[in-house]
């Protein structure tokens, strides 16, 4: 008989899961159930009900089961990673309060700028916890709720994640674990417990309604009773801490050890590396997370990356492979055609008015090649932005492992090259969050049963990388691409006022 390990990964517009021999770590079924934001939301705000997640998480694993022909015996372990920041707000009886806003959700700026202020402001609050409190983190969507729905917010018992809800549904326990409980800007990141200045600028009693912290090698618990018959899997097979799809995505790219760089190029970006030891950032544009191995994880967050290609390439009516082709037509740089691609707000830069904008619309870059194309370069020149402060950090990579949907792309890959001036590789197994919660999983199991074997062993023994894919730099785009990014940090700068006083009038 075999032994599998399943990995979740609930994201922002899908829910993927794959079926693993713990054996070799090859995939053996995988599945995937897409969804939507809720519509028709005030700008900034972004919305998602948890049931949406818990149901497709439902269908998603029995189609994966059913393509690896697997038998519920042969599941030994289950670990979710989760779309990070998200509220899910419970009542005393376990049932969803209202819908959770999400990640993307910009609308909680003016609570951010609140409670950093009870704390002594951006410094005060950084040297706190680690952290500042930043548009689209857990904590400003707290007190968003308190000021902004009492009435919901009376009813509120437990705080949790979008990876702690599920959790919460496969175990029937709420706990959350330290590196997702770490993009919440409600943990004091480098001694792994709650901060209580913050904590107290919400509601002084915020304590009592937030989980117990657990570590990432421990169990979340056991799948209960209900949830095994829902999904036609033993009740008791052991469910692993989990943890962000950032810290998952880490495990599942094999950073598990300081020297290697992810690039994650979803429907957001994130730029994220392994550190024995917290990185805090002064200035608050890197966040000092911790991760899901019981180490640190410093992190770059962009909330415009896939978003703007896809907008791009759906608008022109083109396919994957003609968007691809098109945009190979343009020249390096686009002959100026510069994107600042703050489509839904922006987290760093912090731009939470932003709006996307093209400079160098001339009557001979307005063409589908060039806008395809400088989209590619100007979500990418936006992820360089963090990849550069990291290196101010003294967080340098020796390599840059490349994952999610841009990854895919040839084309988009030397851009990377180009842009980061660096050796771009991606993975055999491209769904680095969903593989990642699956290899923790194996790693909880296999320390319940009294192994002593630590997470870069496994990773080590299981990802592995596509060498004929790996991409390296050209010297004469990287020159071009230094000039891109100066002018896109130009520009960004320049427009801050701009977007504020427009955002107010497509409020107003």
């Amino acid at each position: 008989m075999r032994t599998l390990v399943i990995g979740i990964d609930s994201g922002t517009q899908s829910t993927k899961v794959l079926v693993v021999d713990a054996k070799n770590g090859k995939v053996l079924g995988s599945a995937s159930e897409a969804y939507d934001l809720i519509p028709n939301l005030p700008p900034g705000a972004k919305e998602q009900h948890p049931h949406t997640w818990r149901d497709a998480t439902a269908k998603a694993i029995k189609t994966a089961l059913k393509a690896a022909k697997a038998s519920a015996a042969e599941v030994k372990a289950i670990g979710v990673s989760g779309q990070q920041h998200g509220f899910v707000p419970l009542d005393k009886n376990g049932e969803v309060i209202r819908p959770a806003k999400l990640w993307c959700d910009t609308s909680t700026a003016a609570e951010c700028e609140e409670i950093m202020a009870q704390v002594g402001g951006l410094k005060a609050t950084i040297k706190a916890m680690g952290n500042a409190v930043l548009p689209g983190f857990t904590a400003s969507k707290i007190l968003w709720l308190k000021k902004h729905e009492p009435k919901n917010y009376a009813r509120l018992a437990t705080v949790l994640l979008p990876h702690d809800y599920l959790n919460f549904w496969l175990t029937g326990r709420a706990v959350m674990e330290y590196g997702d409980a770490s993009g919440t800007a409600l943990l004091d990141v480098r001694k792994r417990r709650w901060c209580a200045p913050v904590l107290k600028a919400i509601d002084a009693d915020l304590e009592q309604k937030l989980p117990p912290l657990i570590s990432s090698d421990q169990p979340a618990g056991q799948l209960c009773a209900e949830t095994a018959r829902t999904l036609g899997l033993q009740e008791g097979t052991l469910v692993s801490a989990g943890g962000g799809d950032n810290m998952m995505g880490a495990i599942g790219t094999g950073n598990t050890r300081p020297g290697v760089i992810t690039a994650s190029f979803g429907t957001s970006g994130t730029i994220y590396a392994c550190a024995e030891k917290p990185v805090v950032d002064p200035r608050g544009e890197i966040a000092a997370f911790c991760d899901s191995t019981n180490r640190w994880l410093p992190l770059l967050c962009t909330m415009n990356v896939t978003v703007a290609t896809e907008m791009v390439r759906r608008d022109f009516q083109m396919d994957h492979a003609t968007f691809e082709k098109t945009a190979a037509k343009a020249p390096a740089g686009c002959e100026g055609l510069l994107l600042l691609p703050y489509l839904e707000g922006e987290r760093t830069p912090n731009v939470p008015d932003g709006t996307g904008v093209w400079l160098g619309v001339t009557p001979r870059t307005f063409t589908a090649a060039h806008f395809a194309r400088s989209a590619m370069e100007g979500v990418t020149l936006g992820m360089n932005y963090g990849l550069r402060r990291l290196a101010e950090l003294g967080v340098k990579p020796r390599q840059i492992r490349a994952t999610g949907g841009g990854a895919k792309s040839k084309l988009w890959r030397q851009i990377m090259a180009d842009i980061f001036n660096a050796e771009v590789v991606t993975l055999k197994v491209g769904e680095g969050a969903a593989y990642g919660a699956a290899l923790q999983a194996l790693w909880c199991w296999r320390l319940q049963a009294g192994e002593k074997v630590a997470i870069h062993e496994i990773t080590d023994q299981f990802v592995t990388l596509n060498k004929a894919e790996t991409t390296q730099p050209d010297a004469a785009r990287a020159k071009v691409y230094a000039e891109l990014q100066a002018l896109q940090d130009a520009a960004s700068l320049a427009l801050r006022k701009v977007f504020a006083q427009h955002r107010q009038f497509v409020t107003q």
